[in-house]
């Protein structure tokens, strides 16, 4: 077997759909990183699951990595054609699987990146508050000035106090998982079942180096600086759950795909207004490409 090194994975962003509309989406999403971890066999440092894209930083060789993030699409694709009725929906799309040098501090500041995200996408103000990945798994109890979201007080349930049938039901696979793993409050299996958190913990030394380096991660940086995550924007979810609100009082249409194009450019100039969104957002909450919704807002 080749050396085990470390990859930095990353899904093409989805312009014209998401890849999870709500809470359920995000919880199945969150247990097939568990399962999908255990069945390949691969140590997964951080990850981090958002609207149209996923990161992942893993301990692997190449082989194990592809074969991973491979598996992931495959089976999240199933689940999103199950319950949409969504053909083909991460065939095409494109993976970026990266070396981490092993030099210039490269491996914290993929951590970062990766755990940063929702932060430099304006949802949260922390990387901790961010449910949907490993934000809040490293350095728990310490007293690194590190804020302790309440969700690290969420007891679970081992999954060996569940039936077979309630942990099919839960995460969605046959595949029989560790019995001591945790399913937690909100439904999904808790990173810290099975992220290696003392590996990372041990790259970054300290809660406060790693501290340091969440908040010099790139583009986060920027929002933190500017204050912008005080005002965050909504989630794409939130824009999704009111769309069908706003079609029947609107135009009293049922879905987005009854209306006409001039009352789809007159639902997307509400979404602008209504939700501070701008035009990626708006393409991937109404299912169009960015270049047709950039086109349809410069009529109004």
């Amino acid at each position: 077997m080749s050396k085990k090194e470390y990859w930095l994975i990353t899904t093409e962003h989805l312009e014209d759909r998401l890849l999870f509309k709500d809470a359920e989406d995000f919880r199945v999403g969150m247990n097939y990183v568990a399962v999908l971890s255990y069945k390949c066999q691969v140590a997964v440092l951080a990850f981090i699951l958002m609207s149209n894209h996923l990161h992942f930083v893993l301990q692997s060789n190449s082989e194990q990595a592809r074969r991973f993030i491979t598996a992931y699409k495959q089976l999240y694709s199933r689940y999103l054609q199950t319950k949409y009725r969504s053909r083909e929906y991460l065939r095409g799309n494109g993976v970026d699987i990266r070396l981490i040098p092993s030099d210039n501090e490269a491996l914290e500041k993929a951590l970062a990146y990766v755990q940063m995200n929702c932060v430099a996408a304006n949802i949260c103000g922390s990387s901790r508050d961010y449910l949907w990945g490993t934000g809040a798994c490293f350095f728990n109890g310490s007293q690194a000035g590190l804020p302790m979201p309440e969700s690290l007080g969420i007891r679970g349930r081992i999954l060996a106090s569940l039936s077979a049938r309630e942990q099919r039901r839960f995460i969605h696979s046959n595949v029989v998982l560790p019995d001591e793993w945790v399913l937690g409050e909100d439904g999904y299996i808790l990173p810290s079942s099975y992220v290696r958190k003392d590996l990372v913990e041990n790259v970054f030394g300290s809660p406060r180096r790693m501290n340091y380096f969440l908040q010099n991660s790139s583009r986060a940086k920027l929002r933190l600086e500017t204050g912008e995550q005080i005002l965050p924007a909504f989630k794409d979810q939130v824009i999704v759950a009111a769309l069908s609100d706003l079609c029947r009082s609107l135009f009293r249409k049922q879905q987005v795909n009854e209306l006409s194009e001039g009352q789809l450019v007159e639902l997307m100039r509400q979404i602008r207004y209504r939700f501070s969104a701008n035009v990626n957002q708006i393409a991937r909450v109404v299912g169009v490409s960015y270049e047709d919704a950039a086109k349809l807002l410069d009529r109004v």
